[in-house]
């Protein structure tokens, strides 16, 4: 059977990325899995450590898989965030290969 190409994509994260979210950011993270993705985060109004370390986990699935995965257009709330809990969104999160 033939590997199926998975095809690029857009995720656009919900305001509140809370522990509620972080199950559904997972699973939508890997229905996605296989193509380059860029994650939309211009919406966000809070940002839970729990999705933190899923788009983190992303991050390094999406690395390993040598396909790109961008967060674009980050809100200040999502920069401040990520910053407050010592995850360096340009050089961890928002890669492009």
């Amino acid at each position: 059977m033939a590997a199926k190409k998975a095809a690029s994509g857009t995720l656009k994260l919900s305001p509140t990325m809370d522990l509620n979210e972080a199950s559904a950011l997972h699973a939508k993270l890997l229905s996605m899995r296989g193509g380059n993705i860029v994650i939309d985060a211009s919406q966000v109004e809070r940002l839970g450590v729990q999705c933190a370390q899923v788009l983190v986990a992303g991050a390094r699935a999406w690395q390993a898989d040598k396909k790109s995965y961008v967060v674009k257009q980050a809100s200040d709330a999502f920069a401040k965030t990520m910053q407050l809990i010592g995850i360096d969104a340009e050089h961890l999160v928002a890669k492009e290969i």
